[in-house]
C-alpha cells in the first residue's frame, strides 16, 4: 500500500514541475520504486515489469532509470517499445528522450512492422520525423525477401526503408545487389541507384537507375542497363522485364547479341520471349531495325520496318518484313521480304527482289541464297522465276543481259564463279579482243547458257541446244535492239554502303533519339520516389 502511494505521489511530483508545453514521460506501472543518488544523481529507479508511456508510444521492461528533469528515461533488460499498430522494436536497452521524442536502442533490435522485421545491433528513431536509422548492418524480412544492408533508414508514413552501402535482397527466384535501395514495404516495390545488379538462374541484369517490383516481378531499367543471358545480350536506354513470362522489351538504342548465331541486332524498340520450356526464344525488332549476321570475315547488314527472329538455338529463323534492304561488301540488294533460316543456310528474298553482285544486278521472282553453314561461307544462288541478269559493260555504254526462266549461281570463296541459266534463255553481251577493242555484240536465243566468271568479268559464255544467235558489228545493231524485253537497269537504287540500308523515313528515328536530352526519360514507373 505504501509502495503504491509512494507511486501516485511521484507521478503527481512529476507532473507539476514539469512545463505545461512539454508532454512528460509517465511511468504507468513498476514493482518497485528506488533511488540512489550516489551511483544515479537525479533518477528514480524502477524495476520490475516497467510499462512508460509518453505521447502515444509505450514503453516496457525489466528496469528503468527515470530523470524527470530531463524528461528521460533509460531502460534495461527486454525492452520493448510500441507506437500504436505501426512500430514495435525489442531490444535489450533503449534510451529515450521525452523533449525530443527521441529513441534509442541497441543490443539485439528486431524492428517489427506490419510487413517486415527489421534486425540489427543498433537503431535510432525519431518521433519527430517519423524516421528509424541504423548504420551497423540490419537485416529485414517479410513475406517474399531476405534485405541486408549496412546503412539503413525506415520512414515510417510512407512505408519505406532506404538503404545504403552492400544492399542485398535474397529471392528464391533472385538476388539484388546494390550500394543505394528504396524500398516500399507495403507494396515490396524496390527502387535502384547506382550500380546495381540482379542476378537469377536465368539471367544476369545490370542497371544504374531502375524499378523492380518484388511480389509481381516486373522490372523497369532506366540507365546503362543489360539483360544477359547464357548467349544474349540485351541492352537498351529503357528496358522492360517480366520475369515470370520471361518477356523483356527495349527502347531507344537496343543493341542484342546472340554470341551462339553470331548475330547483332539494333534498333529503337524490341520485344524479347524466351520460350524457357521448349528452349525457343523470339525477337521482334522496329524502328531503324537492322540485323547484322558475320558471313566469314565480312558482316551482312539487313534492315526491314519489322524484323522478327524466332526458334531455338541453332535453328533460328530470322523473318524481316517491307521494303526489306541489306548491304555485304561485294552485295547488296532489296526486296519486299525476307526468311532465312541458319539451319539450313537458306535465305529466301520474296516481293519484286533486286541483288547486286559486285556489278552484277539479277532481279527475278524468288530469290534463294545458300549459304554453307560448316564454312560460314554462300555457296549458292536461284532465282526461281524470270531470272534476269544484267551487267554494265566497263568499256563502252552498252549492258551485257542474259534472261531465262531459271538461273543457278554457284560461289567460290564467296565471289560468284558460274551462273547457269536454262529455259527460254535470251543474251546480249559485247564482245572484245585482246586489246579490249569491241569486235561485235552477240544477240542470242538458246535453251540454256553457262557463265564462267573471273574477277567479277564474264570470262567464257557456253550456250547449249537449239542456238540462234548473231555477231552484229556495233554500227550494224541498232540501239533500240541493244535491250531484251523487261530490261531495267536499277543502278541509282544500289546499296553502296551500310548506312545506306535505312530509308530517310527511318533515319528519323535516330534523330529523334539523338536529340532527346540525357535526363528527358520516362519516370512514371517511379511516382514513390523522393530520392
Amino acid at each position: 500500500m505504501i509502495k503504491h502511494l509512494l507511486f501516485i505521489a511521484f507521478c503527481w511530483f512529476s507532473l507539476a514541475q514539469t512545463p505545461t508545453n512539454t508532454k512528460i514521460i509517465k511511468i504507468l506501472h513498476s514493482d518497485f520504486i528506488d533511488q540512489n543518488q550516489f551511483e544515479i544523481p537525479g533518477a528514480i529507479i524502477f524495476t520490475g515489469n516497467v510499462l512508460v508511456e509518453h505521447d502515444g508510444v509505450k514503453i516496457s521492461c525489466n528496469k528503468a532509470y527515470h530523470f524527470k528533469d530531463e524528461n528521460y528515461v533509460k531502460a534495461f533488460g527486454n525492452v520493448q517499445l510500441n507506437q500504436g499498430d505501426t512500430i514495435f522494436m525489442n531490444s535489450r536497452y533503449a534510451e529515450y528522450n521525452g523533449n525530443r521524442k527521441f529513441a534509442y536502442a541497441t543490443g539485439g533490435v528486431v524492428l517489427t512492422s506490419p510487413e517486415s522485421t527489421l534486425t540489427t545491433d543498433t537503431i535510432n528513431f525519431d518521433r519527430n520525423i517519423q524516421e528509424a536509422y541504423y548504420n551497423s548492418n540490419g537485416t529485414i524480412i517479410n513475406k517474399e525477401n531476405t534485405l541486408k544492408s549496412t546503412e539503413g533508414r525506415y520512414f515510417v508514413n510512407l512505408k519505406k526503408y532506404q538503404f545504403r552501402k552492400n544492399v542485398t535482397i535474397i529471392n528464391p527466384k533472385y538476388t539484388i545487389k546494390t550500394n543505394h535501395l528504396d524500398y516500399y514495404d507495403a507494396k515490396g516495390h524496390a527502387y535502384l541507384f547506382g550500380p546495381s545488379t540482379i542476378t537469377s538462374k536465368e539471367n544476369y541484369i545490370y542497371t544504374e537507375k531502375g524499378f523492380y517490383d518484388t511480389r509481381k516481378n516486373h522490372s523497369y531499367l532506366l540507365k546503362n542497363s543489360y539483360i544477359k543471358y547464357n548467349n544474349r545480350l540485351i541492352k537498351g536506354d529503357s528496358i522492360y522485364y517480366d520475369r515470370n513470362k520471361e518477356f523483356a522489351s527495349a527502347s531507344r538504342n537496343i543493341k542484342i547479341t546472340d554470341t551462339v548465331n553470331k548475330m547483332i541486332i539494333k534498333g529503337h524498340y524490341g520485344e524479347v520471349y524466351r520460350d524457357l520450356k521448349n528452349k525457343k526464344d523470339s525477337l521482334f525488332i522496329t524502328k531503324r531495325a537492322v540485323i547484322i549476321t558475320q558471313v566469314e570475315k565480312d558482316s551482312l547488314y539487313m534492315h526491314g520496318k519489322r524484323m522478327v527472329v524466332n526458334g531455338p538455338e541453332g535453328d533460328r529463323i530470322i523473318r524481316a518484313y517491307n521494303n526489306v534492304r541489306f548491304y555485304k561488301t561485294d552485295m547488296s540488294g532489296t526486296c519486299d521480304s525476307v526468311h532465312s533460316n541458319n539451319k539450313t543456310a537458306l535465305t529466301k528474298l520474296i516481293g519484286k527482289p533486286v541483288l547486286w553482285h559486285n556489278d552484277n544486278q539479277m532481279t527475278g521472282e524468288i530469290m534463294h541464297l545458300i549459304g554453307n553453314n560448316k564454312t560460314e561461307k554462300l555457296d549458292s544462288l536461284k532465282i526461281l522465276k524470270d531470272a534476269f541478269i544484267i551487267q554494265k559493260d566497263t568499256l563502252g555504254k552498252g549492258y551485257n543481259q542474259m534472261k531465262g526462266q531459271v538461273l543457278y549461281g554457284k560461289f567460290i570463296e564467296n565471289k560468284l564463279k558460274q551462273v547457269d541459266i536454262v529455259k527460254n534463255v535470251e543474251a546480249i553481251y559485247y564482245m572484245y579482243n585482246e586489246k579490249n577493242q569491241l569486235v561485235g555484240i552477240n544477240k542470242s536465243i538458246c535453251s540454256a547458257l553457262k557463265l564462267e566468271l573471273n574477277d567479277n568479268k564474264i570470262e567464257t559464255i557456253t550456250f547449249f541446244k537449239n542456238t540462234d544467235g548473231n555477231i552484229y558489228p556495233e554500227a550494224e545493231f541498232p540501239e533500240n535492239a541493244r535491250k531484251l524485253r523487261g530490261f531495267v537497269w536499277r543502278g541509282d537504287e544500289r546499296i553502296k554502303s551500310k548506312d545506306d540500308i535505312f530509308p530517310e523515313e527511318e533515319n528519323n528515328f535516330d534523330k529523334e533519339v539523338k536529340n532527346r536530352q540525357p535526363d528527358d526519360k520516362p519516370m512514371k514507373v517511379l511516382p514513390e520516389t523522393t530520392n
